[in-house]
């Protein structure tokens, strides 16, 4: 099959600005709920689009794991990421729920969270995932796998004697939004597409946006 002939007619929903809530954070709950109970795979799966400090876009999937006034991920600060986001703290979030026919955009500046906050999140995961923050040094190239998996038998036998310790290197961001866009796939291309947009007052402007 050519890759000119791939296509699919959206016409599973429809979005108007009459359908949506004011509040933006109330609407990504409302469609986050309806794509967790569609079973979507990974529903928690973002493409993190961040600023290389080449000055090329660079993008990544992560997993959401919290929003509060915020959209909270986690990451090795000494990650290319980590380095990209300490050198241009903006960054946008992108939610795709095929399962829905549906996108989420979110554009905003970032900041880290609370060194509780991510000891809180560190401490809740599983220890293998724990160690693994130890063993991993994100994003630097390495010869092959069995030096990962010989430091990690290393930082497995530490810990066997010693407590866990969260690595100074990791930790939690939050994504404070600016602007939101709910996308809705039609019939035809014709899709929908809702924004929204802080003012200077600090309140949300919903708008429509052409497909």
């Amino acid at each position: 099959m050519k890759l000119s002939d791939i296509r699919k007619d959206y016409t599973l929903k429809s979005l108007d600005i009459s359908d949506v809530s004011t509040d933006p954070f109330r609407q990504f709950s409302l469609w986050f709920d309806e794509a967790v109970d569609s079973e979507a795979l990974e529903v928690n799966a973002m493409c993190l689009s961040t600023l290389g400090l080449d000055g090329y876009p660079s993008g990544r999937i992560v997993l959401l794991k919290g929003v509060d006034e915020g959209f909270v991920f986690f990451t090795n600060y000494s990650s290319a990421k980590g380095k990209e986001i300490e050198a241009m703290p903006k960054a946008s979030l992108t939610f795709f729920w095929a399962e829905l026919e549906r996108q989420v955009r979110i554009v905003g500046d970032l900041e880290k969270i609370s060194e509780a906050e991510s000891d809180e999140y560190f401490f809740s995961r599983p220890v293998g995932s724990q160690i693994g923050a130890w063993t991993s040094p994100q994003s630097q190239r390495i010869e092959n796998r069995e030096v990962l998996a010989e430091r990690n038998k290393q930082l497995e036998d530490r810990f066997s004697r010693e407590p866990i310790t969260r690595p100074p290197h990791w930790g939690g961001y939050r994504l404070k939004p600016k602007q939101f866009e709910f996308w809705q796939g039609r019939s035809s291309r014709l899709h929908d597409r809702i924004g929204y947009e802080k003012n200077g007052e600090g309140k949300w402007t919903i708008f429509r946006l052409a497909p």
